[in-house]
């Protein structure tokens, strides 16, 4: 039987350690961190495509996975609703995620503690040297280690993030925290709120257990807003002056960092959104771009974020790693894997670039916060509440679109 070494246990590397078991071949994930991750991560919204590819791996993702919502609202500064549609949307959790394609894994197949430090492939295969002096041969390896890939580090260094101009703020709660009349009113829709030159969306998701019964679930709020190097540097220096350079650990932001944006939040969203986000503990993740222009290394293949990064605006994230975990288990299904690797490089390419550009163009207001306005393009002067719900409205047509578009391209083109 093949093996394959996957770098990497989050989300994307466990999808394709399920597709990839079930194309028959022999599967051991390497995860660095040294303890579980279930617990960690915050809300994401579903796709079909991403349904489609759990109910392959054998996974019912049903209404009882996540948190149904019907309507999206745009909310004004003094909490009242001024825009708002109908749309289908099944939220949940990373955790809720995680946990499901975990349990299907053999305990043996699943390692922690493994950081992954170099690989050497020939002929014969690939091999992965971890930090402790191990190591693991194989037929493939999969680089499923996200943004900042030690992978894809080694094989194509030049391809590097590249910041966007503005961060996300991020905050959870639990939903017996939410005072029982905001509750009421949030837990019910999906909430935007549109400061001028940002944007704050805010969702229930299921909650700390993975729970989606009512009284049990978790409040989640993602609020985008403009910040310059200089400012994202102090924004990620400690409290001792240590600069983390543009990641730095949640529990290590300032304190008084943490108080300034509560106090910006009751100034400028919703109170209803602005209460929890004040009662939770909120972290900011810097948003970039990452482009490859290379995904197969011979035996090595880059998938997820290991190989492009998108803006969130997009909401595809985790779809994308389930596509390419899918067509890489195609491709690993035929007796030419060469060849098909080849294919599987061009397709994922133009995927990979055609939702970056569609990240840029949604989040392309953001980014122009930080020109002078005459120096704008119209798109980048104005956002209106109908944009913003036009735009999470088609989200999944977009994705459909750009998905059919790599598609044809690679096949023309091999």
């Amino acid at each position: 039987m093949r093996r394959v070494l996957i770098i990497g246990g989050s989300l994307g590397g466990l999808l394709a350690a399920n597709l990839l078991r079930l194309a028959g071949w022999e599967v051991t994930v390497f995860e660095r961190n040294p303890d579980d991750l279930t617990g960690r991560g915050a809300g994401l919204s579903t796709h079909p495509q991403l349904l489609d590819v759990l109910q392959r791996i054998g996974i019912a993702f049903g209404e009882g996975m996540g948190v149904k919502l019907d309507t999206l609202v745009c909310l004004d500064r003094n909490g009242r609703a001024f825009a708002s549609c109908r749309n289908q949307r099944l939220m949940t959790s990373w955790g809720r995620l995680y946990r499901s394609l975990r349990e299907p894994l053999p305990a043996e197949s699943y390692r922690l503690g493994k950081s992954f430090a170099r690989l050497e492939q020939d002929a014969n295969g690939v091999t992965a040297i971890f930090d402790d002096g191990s190591s693991a041969a194989g037929d493939l390896l999969v680089a499923a280690d996200g943004v900042r890939s030690t992978v894809r580090e080694q094989l194509s260094p030049e391809a590097q993030p590249f910041y966007a101009g503005y961060v996300a703020w991020r905050a959870m709660l639990e939903e017996r925290k939410v005072p029982t009349g905001i509750r009421t009113e949030i837990f019910g829709r999906y909430t935007f709120c549109l400061p001028e030159g940002e944007l704050c969306l805010a969702y229930p998701v299921p909650g700390r257990n993975n729970e989606t019964q009512v009284g049990r679930r978790a409040y989640n709020i993602v609020w985008y807003r403009p910040t310059d190097i200089k400012a994202l540097t102090d924004l990620c220096t400690d409290a001792n002056g240590r600069y983390h350079g543009m990641a730095i650990p949640p529990p290590l932001v300032r304190p008084e960092v943490i108080a300034d944006i509560k106090v910006t939040a009751q100034a400028l969203v919703a109170p209803q959104i602005a209460d929890v986000f004040t009662r939770a503990q909120p972290f900011f993740q810097p948003i970039f771009d990452l482009e490859s222009s290379r995904t197969v290394f011979g035996s090595v293949v880059l998938i997820g974020d290991a190989a492009f990064v998108a803006r969130p605006h997009v909401g595809a994230g985790v779809t994308k790693a389930a596509l390419d975990a899918t067509r890489l288990a195609e491709a690993a299904s035929t007796e030419h894997l060469p060849l098909s690797l080849a294919q599987f490089e061009r397709e994922q390419i133009l995927f990979g670039r055609g939702l970056i550009g569609l990240g840029r163009e949604e989040g392309a207001y953001y980014s122009a916060q930080l020109k002078p306005p005459e120096e704008r393009t119209p798109a980048e002067l104005t956002r209106t509440a109908d944009d913003v719900l036009r735009a999470h409205t088609t989200r999944t047509e977009q994705l459909a679109s750009v998905l059919a578009a790599a598609r044809a391209g690679a096949a023309t083109s091999s």
